[in-house]
């Protein structure tokens, strides 16, 4: 019985922590968690935030190459784990009329 019951709580904690790390939001995620991906580590992910936040959302996931440091190897292997939806802070409107 209680091999049975360590065994369903390591297949609880297995599963909880696929849920949590199921997919993260490329236009709303921050740091931290675009840290959870694949070869993401803190200077990847202020990059991936930088860029965010000076070019606007993410289209697709696939423009996430378009920042500096992350190539095809490192979007293949976290393909599966990235969505494109959310809101990132908007990009910033140009000013006219001095307003």
């Amino acid at each position: 019985m209680k091999l049975l019951s360590s065994v369903a709580a390591g297949l609880l904690l297995a599963c909880a922590s696929l849920a949590w790390a199921a997919s993260v939001d490329i236009n709303s995620a921050d740091a931290k968690a675009l840290e959870t991906l694949d070869g993401i580590g803190p200077s990847k992910a202020a990059a991936i935030v930088e860029y965010r936040s000076k070019n606007g959302p993410f289209k697709s996931v696939d423009d996430l190459e378009k920042v500096p440091g992350i190539g095809e190897a490192t979007l293949s292997k976290n393909r599966s784990s990235i969505t494109v939806g959310g809101k990132a802070a908007a990009k910033p409107a140009d000013k006219k009329d001095g307003k």
